[in-house]
This record gives C-alpha cells, structure tokens and sequence, in this order.
C-alpha cells in the first residue's frame, strides 16, 4: 500500500512537468492513466537518441527521455480532438480524482475539458494546469519551454562564469530544472488539494506556471535584489553571500569546498595547512571574506595546486567541512552512498529485462515508494483501463480503434 493508493490520477500532460509530477504520484501509490495521442503519444517518445536497449543490444524506439519520466503509468491511446474521444475522457473524468493537464491556458475549453466542464460533471475533480505562464496574465495564451523561462525567471542571469572570463556568460542549467521543479511544486498543490477536499468535499483548479515556479525558485537570490536594488551578477561556481564556496583545482582535477561559518573557516584552514588564514582581519568572519574574495580565493587556489584532489578531500572531510570531488553523471551513479541508498533500481521492462533507472528520492517508513512497472508502451492498457473504468466491452474497443478514436 503505497501513501496514495486508491487515488485516480488522469494524466493529458506530455514532455516533462506534468509527467514529472505524475511520476511521482505513480510512485507514492496512485493510479496515474496517462491519456496519449493515438499514433504518436508523448512528445518525448521520439526525442532520442539516446533510445533504451533492447534484450539484444540494440536500439529500441523508446526514448531514453521518455523513459525517465513515466514509470508506474498505464498509457491509454485516445484521439481527444474527436467527439467520442471527448467523451471517453469524460468518462474517465468521472472515476478520477486528479487531472493534469499542460495546454496552452484555454485550449481545452473548445473539447470540453477544461476546469469549469469537468468540475461540474465531477465537483471532487482536483485539476493541476501546468504552463509557460499560468492561466491570467499578458503572456498567459504563450508557450513557455524551459530554456525560455530559465532566460525570462532571472536563472540564466546567475548561472554561468563572469563576464570577462573564460566561458563568460548566462548559462542554463544542465537539466531542465525549472520543469522539474515545478512538477514538484505541483505534487505539493495537488496534495494540498487532496488534503483540502477532505475537508469541504470540494475539488479545486491548481494553476501552475513555469515563470512563477522560477520566481519563487530563486530564493536569496531575489531577496538579496530586495535589499539592495542591485540585481545578482553571475559568480560561476563561486557563492554571492559565503566565501570560500567555490570548486578549486587540485594539481590533477577539480573539487569543491563549501564552507558555511567561520567555525568551519577555521578548521579548513587548520587541515591544509594554512592556520594563519583563519586570524587574518582580511578573512576572519565571512563577511571579511566577501569583501576580500578575490584575495582569499587567489591564495587558496594557488595552495591547492600543489596536491592532488583526492588527498584535499581527505584531509578537508576529516575536519567535517563539507568538500566533494565533481563527478560526471557515470561517476555520480557510481557512488557508493547512492548504492547504498536504492537509487539505481531494476525494472523489468518487456524489451530489456535488465532495464534500470535513478528510483525516488523520498523514502518513507510506512508506505514506501513501490517500482511497478517501467514506462508504459503506446496505448499498452487502452483495453484494461477502459474495461476496468468503463465497462468497456472488447467489441466496443474494436470498434473504436478501427475508427482511429483509440490506439
């Protein structure tokens, strides 16, 4: 039993917020139908390569991208542009307690499947719209991809080495983080929702926006820009408010030091052999520090040269101030605490029986994250769900498919 077993989640979105947020529901126990276009499905079934390997090695048409983000789901094949496709997802609507769609804001409306609609043919509907811009505003009727909005929400602008440098410039992040945090956001208003039915017997419409996710997201960054009128600059892997925070170069490669009070200055100091830092006026609290970057960085880096990464490792981490090499995402996976916390988990997939994937991050004592199944094939349950929500007969379903409404 898994912490939302019994809830009934219908799925419409594709690509990666929506689907990021309906994976983790999948995975706390909920039963998420994932509504795809018949033919084609989710954008991201073809966004490869990279593809999954089969059982022999060779290349599937599952798309690694796909795959990350839809475990736990049952696809069912529905063209919705169609009247009877309307209808079958109404129907379905009718049996669930969650929607999550990402539409443009009101495109739904002229099928009928927009919030008012289906909130009046079930008033418990708890239903999660996931766009660019959210459903009110100038940009609201705009597309918003995750790039666009890490450029618009101000991310771009902090991330990345300074100008003048080397590799100078804005920069995204290397995952698109602004959807995956706001597929997280909307577990938390979706759940929220939940709770709150409960009380009053009443769903709600939760109105999620990228831009507004990557607002929120930028946390002392933006409060820094309150209080003081100037906006963030880029520090590349440098921090704006502590000092030393930042990666160094070893004489073989990379590692980094985060270094959060000055008790832990003291110690980092004392365990590379630079006791004489820590009593310096220039550095002694972290507001020195700050003031004096370029000259506290410029005496450690060239320190740090003279031994390797690993032996800086060792002795910082001995002294408990926080320090890590920068691994690749091999080596990343690769580490033994990520072993030891189930991370990379098995799931037999009907191409590869060998298939693995990066499990969950949340681990709860009662009602554990479950891995049931792998992403869904194309339309794999249009049969099983329907039969099983709708009472769906299989010479209805043949009919329906020769019609091209199912898949």
């Amino acid at each position: 039993m898994g912490a939302l077993t019994g809830i009934r989640v219908l799925d419409l979105s594709r690509v990666l917020a929506g689907p990021w947020c309906s994976q983790i529901l999948a995975d706390l126990g909920a039963d998420v139908v994932k509504v795809e276009r018949v033919g084609t499905g989710d954008d991201t079934r073809s966004w490869g390569p990279p593809f999954m390997k089969d059982e022999q090695g060779e290349d599937s048409q599952e798309a690694s991208y796909y795959q990350s983000t839809n475990r736990n789901k049952r696809s069912v094949a529905v063209d919705i542009a169609s009247e009877k496709g309307q209808e079958i997802v109404r129907a379905l609507v009718a049996e669930s307690d969650v929607l999550i769609e990402n539409f443009k804001a009101g495109s739904l409306k002229k099928y009928g499947l927009d919030y008012e609609s289906l909130s009046s043919l079930n008033p418990r509907l708890v239903y999660c719209s996931i766009t660019g811009f959210g459903q009110t505003g100038p940009r609201a009727q705009e597309p918003g991809y995750d790039f666009i909005i890490q450029g618009m929400g101000g991310l771009m602008s902090i991330t990345g080495e300074r100008d003048g440098l080397p590799g100078g410039g804005p920069q995204k992040v290397g995952v698109a983080v602004t959807d995956v945090m706001t597929g997280l956001y909307s577990v938390i208003a979706i759940q929220a929702a939940l709770l709150a039915r409960e009380k009053t017997g009443k769903g709600q419409h939760c109105d999620m926006a990228l831009l507004d996710v990557q607002v929120a997201a930028l946390g002392n960054q933006s409060q820094n820009y309150l209080s003081t009128g100037v906006s963030p600059g880029r520090y590349g892997n440098a921090h704006a408010n502590i000092v030393p925070y930042n990666s160094f170069h070893a004489s073989d490669k990379d590692f980094i030091i985060a270094c959060g009070n000055d008790t832990q200055f003291s110690a980092l100091c004392s365990a590379i052999g630079l006791p004489e830092l820590s009593s310096d006026p220039r550095f002694l609290k972290n507001e020195n520090r700050v003031r004096n970057r370029e000259a506290i960085t410029q005496i450690l880096s060239d320190h740090f040269k003279r031994d390797t990464a690993e032996v800086w490792v060792e002795r910082i981490s001995r002294v408990k101030v926080p320090v890590g090499v920068i691994n690749d995402v091999a080596g990343a996976l690769a580490e033994p605490q990520v072993d030891a916390r189930g991370m990379l988990v098995n799931i037999p997939h009907p191409m590869n029986p060998d298939f693995k994937m990066v499990g969950s991050p949340i681990h709860l004592s009662d009602t554990p994250v479950s891995y049931r199944n792998p992403a869904p094939l194309l339309g794999q349950d249009t049969d099983s769900v329907l039969a099983e929500y709708l009472d769906f007969t299989p010479d209805a379903l043949s009919a329906l498919k020769n019609e091209g409404i199912l898949g």
